[in-house]
């Protein structure tokens, strides 16, 4: 009866366990900009009407700077092709750029514009870009 006991205390107390770490919440991961960032636009890149690329825009309260990257999509998503980014504020000024041939995305590039409006602008094929001027106000 005892080894019974023992053997129901011990089974609960593994499932209890093993049901605290499986709904345990996961620690936040850091994005591609910082921990502090948030996404706050997505945006197509297109060739000929056709999707070839993502520029992603990312916020951080805590620190008043924005980010951005150009993604690959479809067939620019893993191979080497002329990726760029940049990124500024609206006057034209705190201008960060980044372009070369990469596999998977060009940045993050980043700029300081509390209260301010940014200029951003992404391509993953040479010649073909996607800008977006005073954006993101805020």
């Amino acid at each position: 009866m005892r080894t019974r006991k023992l053997a129901t205390l011990l089974a609960g107390a593994a499932l209890a366990s093993t049901t605290l770490v499986a709904g345990a919440a996961p620690a936040s991961a850091a994005g591609p900009c910082g921990s502090s960032y948030s996404r706050v636009g997505v945006y197509a890149i297109p060739e000929s009407g056709t999707r070839t690329g993502t520029l992603e825009v990312y916020y951080s309260s805590s620190t008043g700077k924005n980010c951005a990257l150009a993604y690959g999509y479809g067939s620019t998503y893993g191979t080497t092709t002329w990726k760029g980014v940049s990124i500024s504020r609206a006057d034209g000024s705190g201008y960060d750029p980044d372009a070369d041939y990469y596999k998977y995305y060009a940045g993050p590039v980043y700029v300081s514009a509390p209260g301010q409006c940014i200029d951003v602008t992404g391509t993953v094929v040479a010649g073909k870009v996607t800008e977006l001027n005073n954006v993101h106000c805020g």
